[in-house]
């Protein structure tokens, strides 16, 4: 048979992507959203290849064992959720202990629990019944009247003014001054933060959970994608793309605003330093937002049940991100939304690029959705 020749450079062009094909999707990055999709893939009998820019897989949620300690090495994470079948997917990777959040807020050396309910509420004002702490609230709301023009306005039409002025202002903020709408209220005595059907900590560590999610996946460390684009995108059929959306692109229609955590760890010669895993200063002035301790994630036992002698304290500080900077939460505000917008735009027109999780869609993801 004899071929024009424009037939036979393209049949000449399909054998040599038969040679280099060798996986039916690369996913960036080793976080949740790579894994699980990496492994439900595996599962369905496909090939993939996990390619992670960072030294270790498991993304935010990575775990690293310190003096006994699963230290949280990017923030806390606890796992929760109300969906049972969530629940039974990820109890399959890992057993996970009765951890339940019950964070303390410490005002000027003064300490209430979180979130507020009625503790918080005889502490603050000295009330021992629901119904004087919801008519305390009730007389404090009234200062605004009609629709809350700005943050501070809200808060205080959900919680009253001395909630807001000791456990709401200085810590929002530090964090960046987010939408108060959601502030969990509570006329009970209940310091379940989450207040989830089921909640708590892969015991062992996050790490190890992710392990199990790759278990028999290929994972290639140190390697950044966007560096490599073309050699790596020529292993593959699709991609599945985890990094930030405006950095896929060069950031050519601009940057997307991100805040970021930075991370003071501190090992410590005793057991116990704050008596809590997580305690958040609400106060203007001290410089952290909260202090993670991270042993009581664990009850302050080894995985024989010992105790452990030393602790471990990660202070943490919210910032604006910069280049170089790890970016943890996306900005919702009209002018990100918009530029947001945009990428997604040139994002749709990719063929065999599926852009997910939080910087892929640069929307904040509990863990369980």
């Amino acid at each position: 048979l004899v071929f024009p020749e424009n037939v036979l450079i393209i049949i000449i062009s399909l054998c040599n992507k038969e040679k280099t094909m060798k996986y039916d999707y690369i996913v960036v990055g080793s976080g949740l959203y790579g894994s699980i999709f990496a492994h439900e893939a595996k599962s369905k009998g496909k090939s993939v290849l996990v390619v992670d820019k960072r030294p270790n897989i498991a993304g935010n949620v990575y775990t690293e064992k310190q003096e006994g300690i699963n230290v949280h090495m990017y923030g806390a994470h606890i796992f929760h959720t109300n969906d049972k079948r969530v629940w039974n997917y990820i109890t399959q990777f890992a057993e996970f202990n009765r951890f339940t959040n019950s964070p303390v807020a410490n005002y000027k050396g003064e300490l209430y629990s979180m979130p507020f309910n009625m503790y918080t509420f005889n502490k603050m004002w000295g009330v021992v019944t629901p119904e004087e702490a919801a008519a305390k609230i009730e007389e404090q709301k009234k200062e605004i009247t009609g629709e809350p023009k700005n943050l501070e306005e809200q808060a205080i039409s959900l919680v009253g003014r001395d909630i807001y002025e000791k456990l709401v202002k200085g810590y929002t903020e530090k964090q960046w001054g987010r939408d108060c709408k959601r502030l969990p209220v509570r006329l009970t005595f209940d310091n379940n933060y989450f207040n989830a059907l089921y909640q708590g900590i892969p015991i062992g560590g996050y790490t190890k959970m992710v392990e199990n999610l790759l278990d028999g996946i290929e994972v290639r460390l140190n390697t950044d994608y966007l560096e490599h684009k073309a050699e790596l995108d020529a292993l593959a059929d699709k991609v599945v793309y985890t990094g930030p959306i405006d950095a896929y692109f060069g950031f050519k229609l601009g940057t997307l605003e991100y805040r970021s955590v930075r991370f003071e760890n501190e090992t410590l010669d005793i057991p116990n330093f704050q008596g809590n895993a997580a305690v958040n200063y609400t106060d203007r002035e001290t410089p952290w937002t909260r202090i993670i301790e991270h042993k009581w994630f664990e009850f302050g036992k080894d995985e024989d049940g010992n105790d452990l002698p030393k602790t471990i304290i990660s202070r943490e500080y919210s910032s604006e991100w910069k280049a170089g900077d790890e970016p943890y939460y996306p900005v919702n505000d009209e002018k990100n939304g918009q530029l947001y917008a945009k990428y997604k735009e040139l994002a749709d027109k990719e063929t065999g690029v599926i852009f997910g999780g939080r910087l892929g869609e640069y929307k904040y993801y509990d863990m369980d959705t």
